[in-house]
């Protein structure tokens, strides 16, 4: 086990260790909440990590050509800009260094619990604490508890028939194997989204052939990117105002985006015109052309950005399949048409169990009311960030906080400041507890739900955004500067203080 203050070790392994605040994850979510406690004099608070070092994704997900698909100056922290980002779009190890920067610029480090992962978390409102229970069996007490787990956590991998039997190496894009030499092999890749058309050119190179099996084509937008110069970044560096400035730019550029995405759909028409013409461009072949260019409205699915994957679909040793999986064989994958297609390993680029926004931590609220319980009907919270029944739980990045035009890095700064509202309001009172009302949840999410009638997830297609009913539990119906705003103040009337 990991921990990085010897003090909190010893104290975490005697008695039932307490404290005020606890914070599990240490990505962006957890990383931002605990800075901004701290500059709200708030210290006496513990940063819970299942892992041996922070970062969240940006730990987690090491492929080959791993980057962010929002610019760097946005996708960054407003109160922590970084005036040397080395290009438009930084790529994982720049993102994973400047967080843990920040960990270390504002002495994080004594406050976090590296390898706990919490599996329960009981409310018990005698005292109006919560006890977490760590995979090890250790507990603690902490009246308030953040979740900074984020969507993007659990890997699915979906159940191929034969799966278990195949004998080559198998491993998620998330969990990339790089003991594994992909050079000369038979690889097969499954999944066509944000991850794979970024890995995909990459192995596609060394590989002897690859098989890539495409359920639904992407759209897929040029990469606007590009190495910044020397110069430019020292125009950042000496004239703060100018960072300030073009980080603005680029978030009202994307906010505007926005109006396609929530507003009308019809609008994103003139998109769709440039991501077809980037097919042109890019893709030769008329049957490879047809087999990459969606059907369905572009932003119904998420929009992606690469300027080397349709070359890559191009190569001689690539192939884009696009029947289904039969079954796997021990040394080989069957498509649905019967053809057979020996591979040595399989690499899933399937994405997140992004319904899964507590890590599938046990959490138990008012009378032992379990949250699965709770959300059998759909996930949902008041600002995506309280839970009715749940007191003192607050999530970052819950139900309904996710984008699809924008940086959810914004996001996670407004939802950090309404949370820091909600700890104001529950001082103020000397609450044991605060709770938001039913009524005050129930007519939030009404309101979400109708407004997501007429946007974009709407038109037709099958995506993520969307439960098994159909119905938008993922992503914000609206633009992120109305966002902002709700979550400026908290309406004490819509929570009850519980003395």
């Amino acid at each position: 086990m990991l921990v990085s203050s010897p003090a909190m070790q010893d104290e975490l392994r005697g008695a039932e260790a307490t404290c005020h605040i606890a914070i599990i994850g240490a990505g962006f979510s957890g990383v931002a909440m605990a800075i901004q406690l701290k500059k709200a004099g708030i210290h006496d608070f513990v940063v819970f990590e299942a892992a041996d070092e922070v970062g969240g994704t940006w730990r987690d997900n090491v492929y080959p050509g791993c980057a962010c698909d929002v610019p760097s100056h946005l996708y960054s922290y407003s109160f922590e800009p970084n005036a040397h980002w080395s290009r438009v779009y930084g790529e994982q190890g720049e993102i994973w260094a400047y967080l843990r920067r920040c960990v270390e610029k504002y002495g994080l480090r004594p406050h976090l619990r590296l390898g706990a992962k919490i599996r329960r978390a009981v409310f018990d409102e005698a005292s109006g604490t919560w006890q977490l229970t760590t995979a090890q069996g250790e507990t603690c007490r902490a009246k308030v508890v953040i979740s900074g787990t984020g969507p993007l956590a659990r890997p699915v991998v979906p159940e191929l028939p034969g799966l278990e039997r195949f004998a080559g190496r198998t491993f998620h894009s998330a969990r990339w194997d790089h003991g594994y030499d992909l050079r000369g092999k038979r690889v097969a890749v499954v999944g066509t989204g944000a991850s794979a058309i970024q890995f995909v050119p990459q192995i596609a190179k060394v590989v002897e052939v690859l098989h890539l099996f495409q359920r639904t084509p992407p759209w897929v937008m040029p990469k606007l990117d590009r190495a910044f110069t020397e110069r430019e970044k020292a125009r950042f560096a000496r004239y703060p105002a100018l960072d300030k400035a073009y980080r603005a730019l680029v978030y009202w550029v994307m906010e505007l985006r926005g109006a396609g995405f929530v507003v009308e759909p019809k609008l994103l028409a003139l998109l769709e015109k440039l991501a077809v013409q980037h097919v042109r461009a890019s893709v030769k072949d008329p049957e490879l052309r047809r087999k990459v260019t969606p059907s369905y409205r572009m932003g119904c699915k998420r929009i992606l950005i690469s300027n080397d994957y349709y070359p890559a679909l191009g190569r001689p040793n690539v192939e884009l399949v696009t029947h289904g999986v039969r079954e796997v064989e021990a040394h080989a994958i069957v498509t649905e048409d019967g053809e057979r297609r020996p591979v040595d390993a399989i690499v899933f680029g399937t994405g997140f169990d992004v319904s899964d926004f507590l890590g599938q931590m046990e959490i138990r609220g008012l009378g032992g009311k379990g949250l699965d319980e709770a959300w059998q009907e759909g996930a949902e919270a008041y600002h995506g960030v309280a839970i009715a029944g749940f007191p003192n739980l607050f999530l970052l990045l819950g139900p309904n906080s996710g984008l699809g035009h924008n940086s959810m890095i914004f996001m996670i700064e407004a939802q950090v400041h309404f949370v820091l509202q909600c700890l104001k309001l529950l001082r103020e009172k000397d609450a044991r507890y605060l709770s938001v009302r039913p009524p005050a949840q129930r007519t939030y999410n009404d309101g979400l739900q109708d407004r997501s009638k007429n946007t974009v997830w709407m038109t037709g297609c099958r995506s993520w955004y969307l439960d098994e009913q159909g119905r938008n539990f993922s992503l914000w119906p609206g633009f992120t500067v109305e966002y902002w705003l709700r979550t400026r103040r908290v309406r004490p009337s819509d929570f009850e203080a519980v003395a």
